[in-house]
C-alpha cells in the first residue's frame, strides 16, 4: 500500500535517472499528470504519454540526457509537503530553488503551477516538490 503517491512518483523518476533508463512508467493520477506537464514545459523530461487504456492509467515518461556527456537533465527532485506534514506558503513567501535556476511546483487555487507563475499571479499554496 502506498501512502504517498507523489513521493513514489518522484522516487521512480530519481531511480530511473540513477539507472540511466530512457523510459519510466508510473501509475497515473491527475496531480501526477499536471506535474509531468510542468516537467516537460520546463525541459526536465524529453516527452511523455498518458495511457488510459485500461482501468488503471499509466504515465510513460521519456527521460532527458545531454547528448555528449550523458548527464541527466534532472539533478535533484525533493518532496517538500507530505501527507503527514503539509507545507503551505503565502504569495509573499514563495520559495526559490537554486536562486531561480530550479523549479518549485505548487498546487494552488489556480491549479498546479511553478513558483514563477505563482509569483506572477500573486497566489500561494502547498509546495509539492523542488526540481533542479
Amino acid at each position: 500500500m502506498n501512502t504517498d503517491p507523489i513521493a513514489d512518483y518522484l522516487t521512480r523518476i530519481r531511480n530511473a535517472v540513477a539507472a540511466k533508463h530512457r523510459i519510466v512508467e508510473i501509475p497515473s493520477s491527475n496531480l501526477k499528470k499536471d506535474i509531468t506537464k510542468i516537467l516537460f514545459e520546463k525541459g526536465y523530461i524529453l516527452n511523455y504519454k498518458f495511457d488510459d487504456d485500461n482501468k488503471f492509467g499509466v504515465i510513460k515518461i521519456a527521460l532527458k540526457y545531454h547528448p555528449v556527456t550523458k548527464q541527466p537533465a534532472i539533478n535533484e527532485m525533493k518532496r517538500v509537503s507530505s501527507p503527514g506534514l503539509r507545507k503551505y506558503v503565502g504569495s509573499d513567501n514563495l520559495p526559490r530553488v537554486m536562486n531561480g535556476l530550479g523549479v518549485a511546483i505548487l498546487t494552488t487555487s489556480k491549479g498546479v503551477i511553478t513558483d514563477k507563475e505563482a509569483r506572477k499571479l500573486g497566489v500561494g499554496g502547498e509546495v509539492i516538490c523542488y526540481v533542479s
